[in-house]
């Protein structure tokens, strides 16, 4: 796998788009969606901190690191894409093998358990497996975070472990991280799975 280059994927529900800074005032509002930044055991930038995340996020596309994304809600007549509900990433990408991380992940509350989530992924890890050619793909989150752990496991991701203290939080707890991963051989019954879930979305 050569180095990712930015691409536009769109899904059923969603389209994510390669992230701009133009994106900086659609994701603040959509970071202020449920104040994400208040849940203490997920990384979601604070408004005054949007643009220096945006930056971040581009520097480590430029290093190679990382591919990140802006996701749009797709509109339900024209499949448009729209209104910004949040961020998603390509990260600790390894070119060699190839493997990389699905993460960095945050959509904003009033579309949480619409079947943007399951959509967002399925067009992640089909551009993964199927064009990017990935042995596997991983998921990482805190063990605090009950929700994400949950999601990850629906998706068909099976748990590797958990590595203890592996960070500090803004809070000044340490972070327990859990670690999930898809292989190739699964992705094509891991893809029935998402499709049989996104059929029954409306």
């Amino acid at each position: 796998m050569a180095r990712l280059n930015p691409v536009t994927l769109r899904g059923k529900y969603v389209t994510l788009e390669p992230l701009s800074e133009n994106h900086h005032d659609g994701l603040v509002d959509a970071a202020c969606d449920g104040e994400l930044w208040n849940l203490w055991y997920t990384a979601v930038p604070r408004p005054e901190e949007m643009r220096s995340e945006i930056q971040r996020r581009l520097s480590m596309q430029e290093a190679g690191s990382m591919l990140p994304f802006t996701t749009r809600l797709n509109d339900p007549v024209t499949g448009e894409p729209g209104k910004i509900i949040g961020m998603t990433t390509y990260c600790d990408i390894d070119a060699e093998l190839p493997r990389l991380e699905i993460g960095y992940t945050w959509n904003a509350a009033s579309v949480q358990g619409t079947g943007t989530n399951p959509d967002s992924k399925r067009l992640l890890l089909a551009h993964a497996f199927e064009t990017l050619e990935c042995v596997a793909v991983a998921f990482s989150t805190h063990w605090m975070n009950m929700q994400s752990r949950a999601a990850i496991a629906r998706l068909g991701a099976k748990q590797d472990g958990v590595l203890r203290s592996t960070s500090r939080m803004a809070d000044g707890s340490l972070r327990d991280t859990v670690y999930f991963s898809i292989i190739a051989s699964e992705w094509p019954q891991v893809r029935s799975g998402l499709d049989l879930r996104l059929s029954k979305k409306r």
